[in-house]
């Protein structure tokens, strides 16, 4: 049977991890492994506190992230395909405003797409980790699930990958907050 300890280790260096994946080369198998190891916690914590819920949520927003980096990357492969054969000549006299403009609406189209689906993802993320706040009374994950949904839906103006960037920190903490035994309801 897992242990609080085992998901708060788990949980914490797995956050450490995947907070590196902005590092070049190694960081992105650094962030799979530390997203893993994430998710491995997140079940030990369903499984000790007796909530499915917890993992069932936040098992929904990977797949919705997944599910929305495999579309987002379909599509834009298939846009840039649909134009590749009118950039062979170099642009040509007509070939700025319709091309371009198909690109620039296409590229448009995905990453408002892309934005949904993380504000649909982070949704999911902060309802398992408000019932992990709640569970274990680490209200850390509370405030680091608010600030990845706002995080998501400031991603639009761009300040938002700086709010996730602050809630993956409050992430690791919360983790690393986690008692050792299940506190008493």
């Amino acid at each position: 049977m897992p242990t609080l300890e085992q998901a708060r280790l788990l949980g914490g260096i797995g956050s450490i991890l995947a907070i590196l994946s902005i590092l070049p080369r190694a960081g992105a198998v650094l962030g799979i492994i530390g997203f893993i190891l994430v998710l491995i916690a997140v079940k030990y914590i369903s499984e000790i506190t007796g909530d499915e819920s917890i993992f069932k949520n936040y098992l929904i927003a990977v797949i919705i992230a997944i599910v929305g980096l495999v579309i987002v990357t379909f599509a834009g492969v298939a846009s840039f395909m649909t134009a590749a054969p009118f950039m062979a000549g170099g642009p040509g006299p007509g070939l700025s405003g319709g091309l371009f403009g198909f690109l620039s609406l296409s590229m448009i189209g995905i990453l408002v797409a892309l934005w949904v689906l993380t504000i649909i993802s982070a949704y999911f993320i902060r309802k398992s980790f408000n019932t992990i706040a709640t569970a274990l009374n680490v209200k850390m994950f509370g405030t680091a699930a608010l600030l990845y949904f706002i995080g998501a839906i400031l991603l639009i103006v761009l300040v938002g990958g700086i709010v996730i960037f602050i809630a993956e920190i409050l992430q690791i903490v919360a983790f690393f907050q986690i008692p050792v035994e299940k506190p008493a309801a």
